[in-house]
């Protein structure tokens, strides 16, 4: 039987070892070797199952021993415990141990709470080798709290207020505390409390005021008599204390302010105010008015509005010093003396905030400010400014333009004269202030913008104030010139078998619409037979021929009149050219105008009939030095050159001589009618009419005599006042500038004749053909002996 049960024993020892060797082996950590799980298979009987351990805080009793673990699985080999987590091998380090023979967990140092109210753990049980023998187990160590912290007020000071007057249990404020005991046990159950009262000032209520919740902390009022002008605030010593007012205790301290309510409406220290006021001054400080209020100063309950009423011109205005709470009286309008010496306002006062419904229901306060107006002297006054005049531009000078222009509020004299008036057009009455036309006005000065003409007058009163205004005198635009044909000459090309484009004309005036265009061109009717006009447009017209003519210079009368009211016209001779033209419209020579004919004259024709014009104006020569030579030898003794027999026209024996001189616009010889023998002068009106005699040959171009046009008016009557000569000088100049009837400068000046005119046939010496060497000038021995020097001078014989 022994044998049997040694090889039994044996026998299961050859197996173990076999099992064993059969299993497969594993690197083991060496610093963690229980945290490397066994891949093989491995058998698990049961989880261990630990209940939370708790351990006191702040316990003295260190190492102390919390719980034991061992491992229920059965084998041959030792058994190794480890421990690991927070506490352990994780901050905080150093807490927990484990004792890895005996599986006994312990503390190595005091806990606290308020820092770790808990520790999670993880407990290893390992072979020798290494292996996890079973499932690591969870270990959860609860830290129990102890009384250990005192409360704490959240706030050094609390600071609320509360209304004055206010009703028992009217809320104020609260206040709040912590401990950093467990919430959930006593440790942390907080009780609030008063413990003490002071009023500020000091001793001004003695009795009971506030009262708190000592679980929540909220203060209220507790009593009446909350009084702003007795008690400005309270001070109350506040207590905390945990485990529901037994524990652990902490002081605190709250501010109660008594606010301010408006219970007291403003009030003026006097019921009367007077105030003096300048006239014709404003936004300027006359006075001040004062309230008093028993309410907090600064505040809005303290802060008065005032309003002013019986001003119904609006005079006055009144506002509130921020700092005084002072009303101050300003005026904002100007006063005037003249029209009301004195002015009584009613003012009233009252709290920008609403006043309270504990305060006393009484009316508004107001008081009365008498406010006089003192006198000064005022600067005269226009009725209007600018002072507008519209007058014709032709107006007369003398005319009434404007009066009753200014007046003075004080009714003293004034005196007015003009300060500025560049063209010296206005006068004034120094007195009454008429002010009239001196000149005629002129559209065309540069002082005229937009046909107005400004001038400044100046008003001064007996006290020496003065004021200006402007006169704008606009003016109306007259028909005051003629309208003027442009151009006076040009081509007409001539072309045979077809009508001419004719001539183009036009006109300009120096008067402004509606005066000027359009204008109205015509031909006499007397001297619309060869020439015609054809309107273009309200600005230009056609000058054509109305029959075939031949060509040369023709002068055509042309009357244009403009659109005036009333219409001003002119008459203007035309001179034209009647050629054949070139493509420019230019007109040709008259060798080219031959030579360009369609006629068929070949060159020898022409030098036979250029030879023959020759040889005619060489006998024409011929027989006028013939004709000279006979007159020169029929000069009788007493009669000379002056005073000659011959009856006839002097004109007959004038040459038309070319003048240097005369410019591009002087071509023709001078107005030969003014040569006429005063005798022989036909009896024909003064005035020259454009219309008689017209040649239908070649005229001459008339650019010195007379247009007929009507003349400005000269100064006829020399000025009264010294002062006045320049305007005298320059009216003058500037009629004679301006009148279309005198010549130009650079031509001859035309005199009138004296009486009846003159019986001397002529001054010159060119109708006569002979010398001065051939003169017989003994008849000036006749004249007397102031001409006998004269005549030895000529004739020595």
């Amino acid at each position: 039987m022994a044998e049997g049960m040694l090889m039994v024993c044996m026998l299961a020892t050859l197996l173990c070892q076999v099992w064993i060797a059969a299993e497969p082996h594993h690197k083991v950590d060496v610093r963690y070797p229980w945290k490397n799980r066994s891949r093989g298979l491995v058998r698990v009987k049961r989880d261990w199952i630990i209940p939370p351990i708790r351990v006191l805080e702040n316990s003295k009793q260190v190492p102390e021993d919390l719980v034991q673990i061992k491992s229920d699985k059965i084998f041959t080999g030792e058994v190794i415990y480890k421990l690991e987590g927070p506490g352990v091998d994780q901050d905080p380090k150093n807490l927990f141990e484990i004792d890895d023979e005996t599986g006994v967990i312990r503390s190595k140092r005091p806990l606290d709470r308020e820092r770790h109210n808990s520790f999670t753990l993880k407990a290893f049980a390992l072979s020798p080798s290494g292996e996890r023998l079973e499932n690591p187990t969870i270990i959860e160590i609860v830290v129990l709290d102890q009384n250990d912290n005192r409360p704490a007020f959240t706030q050094s000071q609390f600071v609320g207020a509360v209304p004055e007057f206010s009703v028992p249990g009217t809320s104020v404020m609260s206040v709040s505390a912590t401990d950093a005991d467990d919430p959930m046990t006593e440790n942390a159950f907080l009780s609030y409390s008063i413990i003490g009262q002071e009023s500020i000032p000091a001793n001004a209520v003695t009795k009971t005021m506030f009262g708190i919740n000592n679980e929540t902390g909220a203060i209220h009022t507790r009593d009446v008599g909350l009084d702003r002008e007795v008690v400005k605030g309270f001070r109350l010593k506040l207590q905390i204390a945990d485990m529901g007012g037994m524990g652990l205790t902490s002081g605190g301290v709250a501010i109660i302010h008594v606010s301010d309510i408006n219970n007291h409406a403003p009030q003026f220290i006097l019921a009367s105010y007077s105030m003096i006021a300048v006239e014709n001054r404003k936004d300027y400080e006359i006075g001040r008015v004062n309230v008093t209020d028993r309410d907090d100063r600064g505040e809005g309950n303290w802060e008065a509005k005032y309003f002013i009423s019986n001003d119904p011109g609006g005079h006055f205005a009144i506002r509130t010093d921020p700092g005084s709470n002072d009303g101050v009286l300003t005026v904002v309008k100007p006063l005037d003396y003249e029209a009301q010496v004195e002015h009584v306002l009613i003012l009233t006062v009252e709290n920008v905030n609403r006043l309270s419904d504990k305060a006393p229901n009484l009316a508004a306060n107001t008081a009365t400010v008498i406010v006089t107006v003192w006198n000064e002297n005022e600067a005269p006054l226009f009725r209007e400014d600018p002072i507008k005049i519209v007058v014709p531009e032709s107006v007369l000078p003398g005319t009434l333009l404007k009066s009753d222009i200014a007046f003075d509020p004080d009714h003293l004299d004034l005196r007015y004269e003009f300060s500025r008036d560049p063209e010296r057009w206005l006068e004034i009455n120094r007195h009454t202030g008429d002010i009239t036309a001196k000149r005629t006005f002129n559209m065309r000065s540069p002082n005229v913008r937009n046909n107005i003409y400004n001038a400044v007058v100046k008003v001064t009163d007996a006290g020496g104030v003065s004021t200006t205004a402007t006169v704008a005198i606009t003016l109306k635009e007259t028909n005051d010139f003629p309208p003027q044909l442009l151009p006076l000459s040009g081509p007409v090309c001539r072309a045979a078998g077809r009508r001419s484009s004719g001539m183009l004309v036009t006109a300009v005036d120096e008067d402004l619409p509606p005066h000027a265009a359009p204008f109205t061109f015509k031909i006499p009717d007397d001297l619309s037979v060869n020439w015609t006009l054809i309107q273009v447009n309200d600005t230009h017209a056609a000058l054509q021929p109305l029959v075939e003519l031949q060509a040369g210079e023709y002068v055509v009368t042309v009357f244009v009149s403009d659109s005036g009211s009333p219409a001003l016209s002119a008459y203007a001779q035309v001179n034209v050219t009647l050629c054949v033209c070139n493509y420019f419209g230019d007109c040709k020579s008259e060798v080219a105008a031959v030579l360009g004919s369609s006629v068929g004259i070949n060159f020898i024709a022409l030098v036979i009939i250029m030879a023959s014009i020759a040889l005619l104006l060489l006998l024409l020569l011929l027989a006028v030095a013939v004709t000279h030579c006979g007159k020169r030898h029929h000069i009788k003794k007493g009669t000379g050159l002056l005073v000659g027999e011959s009856e006839d026209d002097i004109r007959d024996n004038v040459f038309n001589y070319d003048e240097q001189g005369g410019g591009e616009e002087d071509e023709n010889a001078f107005n030969i009618d003014l040569l006429w023998n005063p005798h022989d002068a036909p009896s024909t009106p003064g005035s020259y009419y454009p219309g008689r005699g017209i040649l239908q040959g070649k005229q001459p171009l008339r650019r010195d005599a007379p247009q007929n046009l009507p003349s400005p008016i000269y100064p006829r009557r020399p000025p009264a006042d010294p002062t006045d000569i320049e305007d005298y000088i320059n009216d003058g100049l500037e009629a004679a500038d301006n009148d279309p009837n005198v010549p130009p400068y650079d031509t001859a000046l035309i005199y009138d004749y004296e009486g009846e005119g003159s019986l001397a046939g002529s001054f010159s010496s060119i109708a006569s053909g002979s010398s001065d060497g051939d003169q017989d000038y003994d008849y000036l021995n006749d004249w007397g002996p102031r001409f006998q020097k004269l005549a030895n001078m000529f004739d020595p014989r």
